[in-house]
């Protein structure tokens, strides 16, 4: 399996249509036709669905884009890797972040670190812990930062200062909004909305046995579409501080659980990994900072 085929099959998978995946790529139809049937053969599976216009994937087909996308995406980033081996004046760094407002850490070092090395780019990948994790382990990313202790027998950390504060994001006329802080019994019968991750490991610390009693009625990874769902009266959200607006133009408010539950941030690395030239002079300014 060529990588030349895969990013073939890709284009079409994008196009859904042949002839304009053949002049995306400067090849002709019949060229990409044959290497598609060969593809296929080769896997012997069908990948497409042909029609008269276009072209649709089977479930092998989408199972083999994911692939391909997960394989070229370490194919490129591995080339930009050596040719940045002998480059110390810029470079190329993946980074995945869980969201927190700890994450200004990082924003500060990058742009000191920028006046430094100005051809420096950066790429942030934003998810829960369990996904950036998941990508640091694939090697589509170098450093991951995470709002859960790390296995300490695959990674290495630098522990961020200070702590996110859980709390409930709520509509300003909601009654609970009257209130300074949120205990559990202001939860009981509320629709939540919450991070799979927070209800799964923070919530427990909290209440104990008693998450159970709790109604979550849907699960968000990302904050602000979390938001928009309270806004529209679909339920409070718990989340961090910081992450919901809350200002005098919005229609939400923070307000702290009782007692007061935080969550640490971790900056990790896979143990033994070697790093571009780029990326060990960024992992050392955050060590200097952080350490």
């Amino acid at each position: 399996m060529e990588i030349r085929v895969l990013r073939y099959f890709l284009e079409i998978a994008r196009e859904s249509n042949m002839s304009r995946a053949a002049e995306t790529l400067h090849v002709s139809q019949p060229t990409l036709s044959k290497q598609m049937k060969d593809l296929e053969a080769e896997l012997g599976k069908k990948l497409f669905r042909r029609g008269s216009t276009s072209v649709t994937l089977t479930d092998e087909g989408m199972l083999l884009r994911k692939r391909a996308e997960d394989i070229l995406a370490m194919v490129d980033k591995t080339a930009d890797e050596f040719r940045e081996l002998d480059n110390i004046t810029g470079g190329e760094v993946h980074i995945g972040c869980a969201e927190s407002y700890l994450i200004k850490y990082l924003a500060q070092a990058i742009k000191d670190f920028r006046e430094n090395y100005p051809r420096f780019r950066y790429h942030l990948t934003s998810g829960n812990t369990e996904q950036v994790v998941e990508r640091l382990d694939r090697g589509l990313i170098d450093f991951a930062f995470i709002v859960e202790p790390p296995n300490l027998e695959k990674y290495n950390y630098i522990e961020i200062p200070g702590a996110d504060i859980w709390g409930l994001a709520i509509r300003k006329d909601d009654a609970l909004a009257e209130k300074k802080e949120i205990v559990f019994e202001d939860l009981l019968g509320r629709d939540l909305i919450c991070s799979e991750q927070g209800m799964k490991f923070d919530m427990p610390r909290w209440c104990g046995e008693k998450t159970e009693q709790l109604n979550l009625s849907g699960t968000v990874n990302l904050c602000y579409n979390g938001s928009v769902f309270v806004k529209e009266e679909l339920g409070c959200m718990l989340t961090f501080e910081h992450l919901v607006n809350t200002g005098n133009e919005s229609d939400l408010c923070f307000r702290p659980l009782a007692p007061r539950l935080e969550t640490k941030m971790y900056i990790i690395w896979k143990k033994h990994q070697v790093f571009t030239p780029i990326a060990e002079l960024l992992l050392d300014e955050l060590k200097n900072r952080l350490s």
